[in-house]
């Protein structure tokens, strides 16, 4: 019992992050673009879609993993005993939950183009 408490606690936490995370990098990353803006000769847009596409990118890849990694796990755990069907399935869609938030910031940093 107790390694499943600490898996479910990390998890808890990672998510806790995740979250912390999209609020201060898009409020940081236009910060950053609207300094350049004035100060620089760089394109405040092209700043802007860059990072867009790198959140995009980088979640999509993490959540790819981890879906591998946590599939694989729950079809094997599916086959051996069927009724934890919802505990597979809740793990699987928390991996899906980081595209999501890879796509959610890159909305947002899209939403601040000029």
């Amino acid at each position: 019992m107790r390694g499943k408490t600490k898996f479910f606690i990390l998890l808890l936490s990672w998510q806790v992050v995740l979250i912390f995370s999209i609020l201060f990098s898009v409020k940081t990353i236009s910060a950053v673009a609207i300094t350049t803006q004035t100060t620089s000769s760089i394109d405040v847009a092209s700043i802007l879609a860059i990072s867009s596409a790198v959140a995009i990118g980088t979640s999509v890849l993490g959540s790819a993993i981890a879906i591998k990694t946590t599939g694989t796990a729950a079809i094997s755990v599916l086959a051996e005993r069927p009724e934890q069907f919802f505990k597979a399935f809740l793990v699987v869609a928390l991996g899906e939950a980081l595209a999501v938030y890879g796509l959610i910031v890159g909305i947002l940093l899209w939403t601040k183009i000029p």
